[in-house]
């Protein structure tokens, strides 16, 4: 009786020790898995204040939750599940859907730019009175863009990391893309949450008179109105290279090569040939030719969804 009791203690010790070290094993995969994402990341965080930028400040983190919900819902519901079933059942699917993406990508970066040039932003104070008047349907359709927008980079996000766990089991696979999923998702949010509201905490610091702590809090107000539009700008040069990248080595990896080939040879002409920076700038010249790549794609396609439709509206009207 006794034996036998010990005889299943051992059993259960065993299996401790073996869902540990699976454990051990999932996380580690899971690190690799979100390093290898890193720089998607980045992007997602440079990406989403813009969407809060001229919002009252008391609705910021309200709105940054919603979008972080949004963003989880997206990864663990929608692209989760397909990118296994795709992965297990037809692979060869990935690319293409991403490569849709992408497009997607460069087309909301260059519709912006072109905003921009043309002057067809809304003025300022028309986006604020906008937002005063109808508050609820504003913050809707910010929230509804930039879940649309995170859609895309999750999608990037989660492909990337599936490449780096394809080898592992589906079960251990799922657990690693759910693991990385979570901790991508509070640490994007997390830091869009200290940025946003770091104005804030300036006012708090510039509150306690006049020394040292109070200088520091007014410093922090004068410059946060600077850093989200440079993190608006930034969220706008990212689109366009994440989606040239996404671009660039989809059409690659279906048998065009050409392209990539360029970028590639030009990145290793420019990292052998400057030393000790040469990993930066190397970096940077691939980083380039993404973008270039992605404005001329989201022009062309902000050309078909904007230029062509009043062409054909004039013709009609003729």
């Amino acid at each position: 009786m006794s034996g036998g009791l010990f005889a299943l203690l051992d059993d259960v010790a065993a299996l401790v020790r073996l869902t540990a070290t699976s454990l051990d094993d999932i996380a580690g995969a899971a690190g690799r898995a979100g390093t290898k994402a890193a720089g998607v990341v980045v992007d997602d965080a440079a990406v989403t204040p813009r969407y809060v930028h001229g919002l009252k400040p008391e609705r910021e983190l309200s709105i940054i939750w919603r979008i972080a919900k949004g963003s989880l819902r997206n990864k663990l519901l929608i692209i989760l599940p397909v990118a296994l079933l795709l992965s297990q059942f037809a692979p060869w699917l990935l690319t293409p859907i991403l490569m849709l993406g992408g497009i997607y990508l460069c087309y909301e970066g260059a519709e912006k730019i072109w905003e921009k040039l043309a002057g067809h932003e809304p003025a300022p104070e028309e986006q604020d009175e906008h937002a005063a008047t109808e508050p609820a349907e504003h913050e809707k359709t910010v929230v509804a863009g930039a879940v649309r927008t995170d859609f895309i980079l999750s999608a990037e996000i989660m492909v990337i990391a599936l490449n780096e766990v394809a080898s592992q089991g589906f079960v251990p696979r799922a657990l690693i893309l759910a693991l990385v999923a979570v901790a991508i998702t509070v640490l994007v949010y997390g830091v869009v949450a200290l940025i946003v509201k770091m104005d804030d905490l300036g006012l708090a610091l510039a509150a306690r008179g006049t020394g040292a702590v109070s200088t520091v809090g007014r410093g922090l107000v004068r410059a946060m109105p600077i850093v989200l539009t440079t993190l608006s700008v930034v969220g706008i040069a990212a689109m366009l290279w994440v989606g040239g990248h996404i671009l660039l080595v989809g059409i690659d990896e279906l048998g065009f090569h050409p392209p990539y080939a360029f970028v590639h040879h030009l990145e290793v002409l420019v990292h052998d040939a400057t030393g000790a920076l040469g990993g930066f700038l190397g970096w940077l010249t691939n980083t380039v030719g993404s973008a270039i790549l992605g404005i001329v794609v989201g022009a062309l396609v902000v050309a078909l969804m904007h230029l062509i439709p009043k062409r054909r509206k004039g013709t009609a009207h003729a």
